[in-house]
């Protein structure tokens, strides 16, 4: 049912003083964001490293649901977001296992979602959400659409970027000694193929 953990939430009352201290202090590396104006709340998506994301979410004004959370908890974790296959799947494993969720919504092709309640889930809000990661995160950060690696040269190594799962790249350097090896083995894989 889960792929991965995608992403954890922290929910703040000033995006652009954390916005500073996670991208200039940590260099986390800003993707998708944006406002909802219904819920009341901007969102920030930020690549982190090895492609972990982290999100900030703030109140876009006291009417949001982010406003109560807030005073009543103070500045933290808001939830962590497990990326699913199938979101259809995911309600009835839930409904299988009798643990109830809330805010369905699969209107949109690109983002799918439901949520635990705390109260469900061990004081922890839990986020299910179908989608394709490498949307959300910087494009640089990205293959081009089609492509699946990319090959290139740089201080006597070869690098081998392929797409990660959950979207980006991961980049495997080789010396001549490692590139010999890997294409002898490719070789011999590639003569079991049919």
């Amino acid at each position: 049912m889960v792929k991965r953990i995608d992403h954890v939430s922290l929910a703040v009352n000033d995006y652009e003083k954390a916005r500073v201290f996670f991208t200039d202090l940590l260099g986390l590396v800003p993707g998708a964001g944006g406002t909802d104006n219904v819920s009341g709340f901007l969102w920030q998506i930020f690549s982190v490293g090895d492609l972990s994301r982290f999100e900030i979410i703030s109140p876009l004004g006291k009417d949001s649901f982010l406003s109560g959370f807030l005073k009543g908890k103070g500045e933290g974790v808001h939830h962590i977001t497990f990326q699913v296959e199938d979101i259809r799947e995911t309600v009835r494993k839930l409904e299988y296992m009798g643990i109830p969720y809330f805010g369905l919504n699969d209107q949109y092709d690109g983002w799918k979602e439901l949520f635990i309640h705390p109260r469900d889930a061990f004081g922890l809000l839990i986020q299910f959400a179908q989608f394709d990661p490498a949307v959300w995160i910087a494009k640089s950060l990205n293959l081009n659409r089609g492509e699946k690696w990319r090959i290139t040269v740089a201080e006597n190594m070869l690098h081998l970027k392929t797409e990660h799962p959950g979207g980006g790249t991961v980049d495997c350097a080789f010396d001549r000694d490692e590139l010999d090896l890997l294409i002898a083995e490719l070789s011999s894989a590639r003569k079991k193929m049919k």
